[in-house]
């Protein structure tokens, strides 16, 4: 059987980078069981209300959607289980220290296989208040603008 090459998405958490000023982002391996691995292969997930917190020097993804195996059994997995995160103890100690300051999160962002394994990026992220969404959203717009404006002019 030949190896998977490259990267695969299957979950994107798109809300988030909306949501969340975005500082650092880590790529950290999944503990996953059988079932939600062939689940995840199906492609269905979601990261929307997902979030990762540090207990004990470990990091766990909390809340984040894997269905359940159609052709599992009696073995399947819960759908919105904790599943550990594996890090380097840099990474983690790094992250300890920055999600002790005021307004820090841990956010995931994609959940992707990665040369056959399962990964998912996860963020280190402060909370957007409501005026820098609404100027987001002007710069965009502004931005998609001009950009109509220059090929309406090149025509």
């Amino acid at each position: 059987m030949a190896r998977e090459t490259g990267r695969k998405l299957i979950a994107q958490n798109r809300r988030a980078r909306h949501d969340y000023h975005i500082d650092e982002t880590y790529e950290a391996g999944l503990v996953l069981t059988g079932t939600e691995v062939k689940s995840l292969r199906q492609g269905k997930a979601s990261l929307v209300d997902g979030f990762a917190h540090i207990s004990d020097g470990e990091v766990w993804l909390e809340n984040v959607y894997i269905p359940e195996y159609l052709q599992g059994t009696w073995t399947n997995h819960a759908a919105r289980r904790s599943r550990k995160l594996l890090l380097h103890r840099g990474q983690i100690s790094r992250l300890i220290g920055k999600t002790r300051e005021p307004g820090y999160t841990l956010v995931p962002l994609s959940l992707y296989f990665s040369d056959g394994r399962a990964k998912v990026e996860i963020a280190l992220a402060r909370g957007k208040r409501e005026y820098d969404k609404r100027h987001d959203i002007a710069e965009r717009e502004a931005k998609r603008d001009m950009e109509r404006a220059l090929r309406h002019r090149n025509r």
